[in-house]
């Protein structure tokens, strides 16, 4: 297991990080299964643990916190909020009234006094950049927290909060926490240079692009993964969306194949490749999932790998541009761009 400085903290964090989102209802995960993953990712090595409240309800941390008791003091614990929790409409987003509000049920589910990283899962564009620092730094300083950092942000936002901690006095978010794979690159673009801008730390999530990437999905075979179940339009290779993915993906098997790698190997390798990544999230259902990512942890591509990467998606391109989640909400509503 490789191991990096997580963004200017001083935090030493594995190059991988055990995602428990599938963690409960929505990976079908019961506490023995989740149990034995934490169990055999912190052998493995891993020291950083991601989850939020929004996942399954709060299952999932219930089940990390009970995987990781009697250990905590080894582990990196972090956790997101900002993700609906109910219907009522104020639980959610990022007001103080909220935050202060779910940290606690946070840190009750997951029976713990802190956590390390508490992140805003998705820009709230309700909430001004003042009101969302000011309380997570009177967390800060409270001891609940020990860092935070955002999720999903657009590029302009992640300026416009570090200028406004700095305006505010405030302490600022240390980490982003993006979507990237080699079918989604669009970041690269504007995320990536900002962060490496202000010194944040960078844990990827979904580097197997929902599963396209992890050698399950081939041209000829049906798609029958989990996350087609629940997810089927993004599947749909009558889309041409879709249909470039699959065509990128059989272009990327015979360079793994060449190269005498997983797809899954190539897939982790090439993000964490990245100089502003630090990590990348992982996030098995089953410990045979886990296994073949773990094969991952120590891969390092070649120049020649990654330059043939670069020739089946370029640098910069999103192959699912509308499938991206920092989208400013004017372009989704029509609504908050017309008179």
């Amino acid at each position: 297991m490789q191991y990096r400085t997580l963004g200017r903290t001083g935090v030493q964090v594995s190059s991988l990080v055990l995602g428990a989102m599938n963690f409960g209802r929505i990976g079908r995960t019961t506490q023995d299964d989740a149990t034995a993953i934490v169990d055999a990712a912190l052998e493995a090595g891993i020291n950083l643990i991601d989850t939020a409240d929004m996942y399954s309800d709060g299952e999932s941390e219930e089940m990390v916190g009970k995987a990781i008791a009697g250990r905590r003091d080894d582990i990196v614990l972090a956790t997101k909020a900002g993700l609906p929790m109910g219907e009522e409409r104020n639980r959610q987003g990022g007001s103080r009234r909220w935050l202060v509000t779910e940290l606690d049920n946070s840190l009750r589910r997951l029976g713990v006094d802190h956590v390390d990283l508490y992140q805003i899962h998705r820009w709230d564009p309700t909430a001004g950049d003042e009101e969302t620092l000011s309380a997570l730094t009177d967390l800060q300083r409270a001891g609940k927290i020990r860092y935070f950092g955002s999720s999903t942000f657009p590029a302009h936002r992640v300026v416009q909060a570090q200028w406004a901690a700095r305006e505010h006095h405030l302490s600022r978010y240390v980490t982003e926490q993006p979507s990237y794979s080699i079918l989604q690159r669009g970041i690269e673009s504007h995320v990536l240079p900002v962060t490496e801008q202000y010194g944040l730390g960078v844990l990827v999530w979904s580097p197997l692009a929902s599963g396209w990437l992890s050698g399950a999905i081939r041209q000829g075979r049906e798609i029958a993964t989990n996350r087609s179940a629940f997810m089927p339009r993004r599947f749909d290779t009558a889309i041409p969306s879709n249909r470039a993915r699959l065509d990128a993906v059989e272009r990327l098997a015979k360079v793994a194949d060449a190269a005498g790698l997983t797809m899954i190997q190539l897939a982790l390798g090439f993000v964490t490749a990245h100089p502003a990544v630090t990590s990348a999230i992982i996030g098995p259902r089953t410990l045979d999932h886990l296994r073949s990512h773990l094969a991952a942890a120590d891969t390092v591509l070649s120049a020649d790998v990654l330059d043939a990467i670069d020739t089946i998606v370029a640098p910069g391109v999103d192959l699912a541009p509308d499938e991206k989640y920092d989208t400013p909400p004017s372009l989704l509503d029509p609504s908050l761009r017309r008179r």
